[in-house]
């Protein structure tokens, strides 16, 4: 009888171990399920994340681009209209200039 006893009580050790060993297992996958829903997760953040970088990027371009355009039209009329404005000056001066040299050439002093 207590061979019979000890038996039985391998037995429910070995069906204890069985179940421990399906809990354990059940376990593991589980965690695995959440570790790979977890990283799912995460990857998707990271796409949305750097879709929204780019298009941030992309509107940055796009306003630093156009804003460039303008600002060398903007330059190109100021500096017309300077030249144009040292044009005038100088042919308006020039006579004056001309006879100021002359006279300072001949000139002789003594």
């Amino acid at each position: 009888m207590a061979s019979n006893r000890g038996q039985g009580g391998i037995q429910q050790l070995l069906t204890a171990e069985q179940e421990a060993q399906h809990i354990v297992n059940a376990a593991r996958s589980a965690k695995m399920a959440r570790l790979k829903q977890a990283k799912d997760e995460a990857e998707r953040e990271i796409a949305e994340s750097r879709s929204q970088v780019e298009l941030q990027f992309q509107k940055k371009v796009a306003a630093s681009s156009g804003d460039s355009g303008a600002n060398v039209k903007r330059l190109e009329h100021e500096t017309e209209h300077k030249i144009n404005h040292l044009s005038s000056e100088a042919s308006r001066i020039s006579s004056d200039v001309v006879q100021m040299l002359l006279k300072q050439v001949t000139t002789v002093k003594v």
